[in-house]
């Protein structure tokens, strides 16, 4: 065991708005990498990693947590979600074609399910998705929509996307152009591209080169109806790929294969929303390993650090490391490799989420631990009988929603309640 495996020296500034606060996680393994972790100490300081070092006792103070028994994780990192769309059920009865059948046919604002959800004020549909996300272990999460920045606040559950440049697909009529002539050389790009198995997606990746949008800051949301020229295309131009698997499966009937996806250089994994999707992002790990045969390794890849260099994150996400943002998760040890841990970890594993340094998710075994013990602000929520106490106003948000639905709430497709 190296005696100090990273230095507080490569501390940087904390981020705007947090508190110059230490803690000390000790007695956990941390994960270095998909397939190693060590036991250690992790400092935290302002909201960053200051130093990760062997266990020492006169490394402790008064903010010191024992988290002996459990895995560090980096905060997850989900590529696709529509946030505003997680309390919705899924929708549809594909295969469809593309994109736009799926939505002709599930559209119906004056017909239930859709009429009561649409009348859930949109940002308290937005907070719901960012809770679903936070359940599940993601500290960063790309909204494919609008900023709001009056709702994607400091006291947002979980990062959001900011720095970004989009439009919905080529197909939507928006000034494709206009967005292009205005993106800045170091943002991505995203767009819905070969959302469809029929010749016109197929088509889509050439139509986006012809009209200059296709380069390195470019992130393709699904892909699916590329052919191999368009592929070959798309690696050519230095693009990057978001895949939702279990929504491509459920609105187009089949999705990316893993030589397909091998190809590229760079891929990261999106959750999608609910109205597609399986349900949260570990839902989509299991999915893509256990139906489309993605190794560990690479889906862990996939939503921590490949997901990071998709999305041009330049503050240490999906990482832990020194300096880096402090987004960690913590879920008990069984001893397997943090590939193999996110594999088979689910919403019920994930009892700590950290971001930015800022404890936002606890299970109560851990509250019992946790130095300073959480406060009155946090709200406590149980998804399908297992119980999580959030730094989120979980009452008011539940309350304000469950006024338009009067059958209950269910988040990513699971009963909430408060």
């Amino acid at each position: 065991m190296i005696d100090v495996l990273t230095s507080r020296d490569a501390l940087r500034p904390p981020p705007p708005g947090v508190p110059p606060q230490l803690l000390l996680l000790t007695g956990a393994r941390i994960a270095l990498d998909a397939q190693t972790a060590v036991r250690a100490d992790l400092l935290m300081e302002g909201g960053r990693i200051g130093e990760i070092t062997a266990s020492k006792r006169n490394h402790r103070h008064e903010n010191t947590v024992d988290l002996s028994g459990y895995l560090l994780l980096p905060g997850l990192i989900n590529a696709h979600d529509h946030l505003e769309f997680n309390l919705f059920p899924r929708l549809g009865r594909g295969p469809y074609a593309n994109f736009e059948a799926w939505a002709s046919d599930i559209y119906h604002p004056e017909l239930s399910p859709v009429r009561e959800h649409l009348h859930v004020p949109k940002g308290v549909r937005l907070w719901w998705g960012g809770l679903k996300n936070l359940l599940c272990g993601v500290t960063t999460v790309c909204h494919h929509n609008p900023y709001e920045p009056s709702v994607f606040t400091e006291e947002f559950p979980v990062r959001v996307l900011r720095h970004y440049a989009w439009v919905h697909s080529i197909r939507l009529g928006t000034d494709l152009q206009a967005v292009l002539r205005a993106l800045s050389p170091d943002a991505p790009f995203l767009i819905h591209l070969g959302e469809g198995t029929d010749e016109a997606s197929r088509q889509e990746i050439f139509e986006l080169d012809r009209l200059g949008g296709l380069d390195e800051r470019t992130v393709i949301i699904h892909g699916v109806g590329l052919d191999a020229a368009g592929h070959t295309l798309l690696e050519a131009r230095g693009a990057a790929l978001v895949w939702c698997p279990s929504s491509n499966v459920f609105t187009l009937g089949r999705t990316l294969d893993r030589a397909t996806l091998l190809c590229h250089d760079r891929v990261a994994l999106g959750s999608d929303s609910t109205l597609t999707a399986e349900g949260d992002l570990l839902d989509e790990v299991r999915f893509a390993c256990g139906r489309v045969g993605f190794a560990p390794k690479e889906i862990f890849q996939a939503v921590t650090r490949r997901a990071a260099e998709v999305l041009r994150l330049t503050d240490g996400e999906g990482s832990l490391a020194p300096g880096a943002v402090a987004d960690v998760i913590a879920v008990p040890d069984a001893g397997d490799s943090p590939a193999a841990t996110l594999l088979k970890s689910s919403f019920r594993d994930i009892e700590c989420v950290i971001v930015g340094g800022r404890a936002r998710l606890l299970s109560p075994r851990l509250a019992r631990r946790w130095i300073p013990s959480p406060g009155e602000e946090y709200g406590r929520l149980r998804m399908e009988g297992i119980e999580r106490l959030l730094d989120a106003p979980v009452i008011r948000l539940f309350e304000q929603a469950k006024e338009h639905l009067p059958g209950g709430l269910r988040l990513a497709g699971r009963q909430v309640e408060v």
